[in-house]
């Protein structure tokens, strides 16, 4: 065998073994458990990047490991391939979407092959490819058919020197067209939503059946849902026969109202806004309808509103307040009003300060006699009813329930739970993505494109000009078509989807992803649903996830599948961070190549630089090349880099160093290997000692060989502590290192489990040294070493011999010894003989299992 590692010579023989092979195509049908093992898909880009290794290799050792312990494993891979940059590289290059993709598509498939990884590319599925958005256009019908599909008016970005609309990404920070140049507009179009706040409750409920989620991702989806517990309040508008309605959490400060705010755009504004007022209010409308929600909303930003001159009545004490508008209260958010509680809100406070507006206290706290305190902030804390009425001298929490029924009796309103989550707006005025299968008849109203005539194709040769209305919207060839129920002239629904939908389903279609002739075989489905362990950024915690567990709760409620969780584990990769270098005076980032790390300045000016760590970025000239890496080390090193460097769930800090020290690891393991096969060849005529005549080099070494089997077996359950487990191969690579015993059978044992426990870590040094050990089958097709309980039992100690103190030497005694056996040997020992001659024991010290120590007379 030969003595050197060749990383590179190794890696491209296996890989493409294991294609000839077929290694990884997934088992149908098997009598095995399953196992589902998924990474989130990748935009096609262009190319890999370190942050994308990082989840793939993370994914991929967990379906090596699960192969290895018996199990069918699914592990496929795909593009989320529709978007905005295809079309930004058609405006930009001239080039086509679908060329620009599907040649990203192509280098980053080959950069990832060049992992290593055990992906079942038969299962391959591509967004923009009609045969997979055949089936998002049946899903969205789906959608249509239960109700949970439907048009309104909704603000979008409005270019108003391209005319066009952008999506947010196109809008910098401060409101401006990232391609124009022009300030954004927020203009209302029709649009399409998915109802997914009829699952509101639903998706915050089974967060509970989520116990393989990280707490922290089940929090910030709580929070996004964000289940509000309150009242539904209705306000008399003077003079009127309307009404304004609130939604508060604090019914109990109802009686302490001094005023009502609508959103700008609530349709009663313009009915109760005064002639004195007019001017004034529309003026504001104007300058609000610019602004982003985000804008309207930003904690740091003073809160602006104006009188509208109306008058609403408070029903509980019959005052009457005045009807203000304010940027902050959103029309699509609740029920677009707001009550003014100055006395106990901090943002009412800080609102009815700035503009002069009365401040009532209606609750003090338990131990104030004051009923008419002077607020300089706003009291938020529970306490007793003031001031309200029959509820006074009430605890304000009893009041809360009370002042409820009460409104309840009144018909001044009822108790009501809402919810943050809004409907998911899902049309984008854009070419590149899925069209939605619709055409709109003047006759039929909204008619489904029948299922027959699924794929609607998005049309080729476009020009791409970034300005105007989408391009679909152009194409009057592509938009006049026959309705499909009166066969009278209609037109299509220019609007695609949103890229959310392709990867809201795209895990139900691996499982059955060359079916041409339904979404996916309903028994496929069950079979291989629920997801066993999904891998991907923290970024995603919310949208993705959130969508993804919507679209299976409707596709379980259509029949579709059986489960109600797409994801049963969940695993939040850290971000690959790397040395960063910044000049504090100018901003600016430099390349790492063009600074001395050690007195690192900037080359152009001098100036000393900030040094860093960050996540890497184009932007920040820190990036490292995952194709030089391997083309260096190889692409085990590279994985066991990865998985060694820092616990999954954790950023971790790119250091060539520690490159390197995994690099050297390997070549140890190499070296161990060959050793023993060189050795096992040249002295063929000896026998293999067996097991059951172990001395004691070999129980210690098979005892190091189980304890390896049980700590990384341990590891790489639940959370899955690669870095430790890592640590562990390290340990039984040292014992077999330290092993005198080439020839027994227990060292034999210990270079295949050493192999084994490797493989998924480093799969093609440990294919290739399994055969160098003269196995024919892959080491992939082999079984997890099983752990022998008996081994772990130490027999023999080492016991320190102490006299006054000082330790003098060590004995091997049996574990099981008593007191006084340990005392009989200790004494007898050449040790103690030694340095005890001549000289009277006073004492002995015996600490089971550790040590003996002599006390004698001085």
């Amino acid at each position: 065998m030969e003595s050197q590692y060749k990383a590179a010579a190794i890696e491209q023989k296996w890989q493409q073994d294991w294609v000839k092979q077929e290694l990884n195509k997934t088992l149908e049908n098997s009598d095995k458990p399953k196992f589902y093992a998924l990474s989130m898909f990748p935009y096609p880009s262009g190319n890999l990047h370190m942050g994308h290794v990082r989840n793939y290799v993370i994914t991929d050792v967990i379906a090596r490991l699960k192969r290895l312990q018996g199990y069918r494993v699914l592990h496929p891979m795909g593009w989320d391939a529709f978007g905005l940059p295809a079309e930004n590289a058609a405006i930009d290059r001239g080039i086509p979407p679908a060329e620009w993709t599907y040649k990203n598509i192509a280098q980053m498939k080959q950069q990832l092959q060049t992992l290593g990884l055990s992906i079942d590319w038969d299962v391959e599925i591509i967004t923009c490819s009609p045969d997979y958005y055949k089936w998002t256009q049946w899903l969205f019908l789906q959608f249509y058919q239960a109700g949970l599909a439907y048009q309104k008016e909704a603000a979008v970005n409005w270019d108003p020197i391209d005319q066009t609309v952008l999506a947010n990404e196109q809008v910098d920070s401060e409101g401006y067209s990232w391609r124009s140049g022009a300030k954004v507009e927020r203009r209302q179009l029709r649009q399409w939503f998915f109802k997914i706040t009829n699952y509101a409750e639903e998706l915050l409920k089974d967060l509970d059946k989520l116990p393989g989620w990280p707490e922290r991702v089940k929090l910030m989806q709580e929070n996004w849902i964000g289940k509000s517990v309150g009242a539904h309040l209705e306000f008399p508008i003077k003079g009127s026969q309307e009404k304004i309605a609130v939604f508060t959490t604090r019914p109990d400060t109802v009686y302490g109202v001094t005023y009502v705010v609508l959103a700008p755009e609530h349709p009663l504004t313009p009915k109760i806004t005064t002639e004195e007022q007019k001017i004034a209010v529309d003026l504001f409308i104007k300058t609000v309808a610019n602004e982003s929600e985000i804008e309207r909303t930003a904690e740091d930003k003073p809160k602006r509103g104006v009188l509208t001159g109306g008058i609403a009545i408070n029903p509980f004490n019959n005052q009457e307040i005045p009807i203000l508008i304010a940027d902050y209260v959103l029309y699509g958010y609740g029920t677009g009003a707001v009550m003014g509680v100055p006395g106990h809100d901090i943002r009412d406070f800080e609102f009815a300060i700035q503009k002069k507006l009365p401040i009532k206290v209606v609750i003090i706290p338990e131990n104030s006699k004051d009923t008419n305190l002077t607020l300089t902030e706003a009291y938020t804390e529970p306490g007793i009813m003031v001031n309200s009425g029959n509820f006074n001298k009430m605890q304000s929490t009893e009041a809360k329930i009370a002042i409820v029924k009460y409104a309840e009796k009144e018909g001044y309103g009822k108790a009501k739970i809402q919810y943050r989550l809004r409907d998911w707006l899902i049309s984008r005025q854009r070419y590149w993505g899925c069209p939605i299968p619709v055409v709109h008849c003047s006759s039929c109203g909204t008619v489904a494109v029948p299922d027959e005539a699924l794929p609607v194709k998005l049309p080729e040769n476009i020009k791409f000009t970034g300005r105007g209305a989408s391009p679909l919207a152009r194409l009057e060839g592509w938009i006049n078509v026959t309705c499909p129920s009166c066969g009278e002239p209609a037109k299509r629904e220019t609007d695609t989807m949103d890229t959310f939908i392709d990867s809201s389903w795209y895990y139900l279609r691996y499982t059955d992803a060359n079916n041409k002739d339904e979404v996916f075989n309903l028994e496929k489905a069950n079979d291989w649903m629920a997801i066993d362990q999904y891998v991907g950024g923290i970024e995603h915690a919310i949208l993705h996830l959130l969508y993804s567990r919507f679209f299976t709760k409707v596709l379980r409620d259509r029949g579709l599948i059986n489960v109600d969780e797409p994801f049963n584990c969940l695993l939040t990769q850290g971000m690959v961070q790397a040395i960063t270098y910044k000049n504090p005076h100018t901003g600016k980032y430099i390349p790492s190549n063009q600074v001395n790390s050690e007195d690192p300045k900037d080359p152009s000016t001098g100036d000393k630089l900030e040094v860093f760590y960050e996540k890497m970025s184009k932007s920040k000239y820190n990036g490292v090349d995952p194709e030089k890496v391997i083309e260096k080390y190889g692409i085990d090193t590279a994985r066991m880099f990865i998985l060694f460097k820092a616990p999954p769930e954790k950023d971790l800090e790119w250091n060539d160093a520690d490159v390197e020290g995994q690099f050297r690891f390997l070549n140890r393991v190499w070296r161990l290997v060959a050793n023993y096969v060189n050795n096992k060849s040249n002295n063929k005529s000896k026998k293999v000692k067996k097991t059951n005549e172990l001395i004691k080099v070999e129980k210690d070494l098979r005892r190091a060989i189980h304890t390896a089997i049980k700590e990384i077996s341990e590891d790489l359950k639940g959370d899955y502590q690669f870095n430790t487990a890592v640590s562990e191969l390290m340990k039984l690579s040292n014992a077999l290192n330290e092993g005198k015993c080439l020839d027994s059978e227990v060292y034999q044992e210990g270079i295949e489990t050493l192999l084994l426990l490797l493989a998924p870590f480093a799969p093609h040094i440990t294919e290739e040294l399994w055969h160098n050990l003269g196995h024919k089958n892959s080491i992939h097709l082999a079984s997890w070493p099983k752990l022998d309980p008996d081994a772990l039992i130490v027999d023999e100690i080492t016991l320190v011999i102490q006299v006054m103190g000082k330790t003098r030497g060590t004995i091997q005694v049996s574990a099981t010894a008593t007191k006084d056996e340990l005392k009989k040997l200790a004494y007898k020992s050449e040790i103690a003989q030694h340095y005890l001659d001549g000289k009277e024991v006073k004492k002995i010290i015996v600490v089971p299992g550790k040590l003996v120590n002599f006390v004698v007379v001085q």
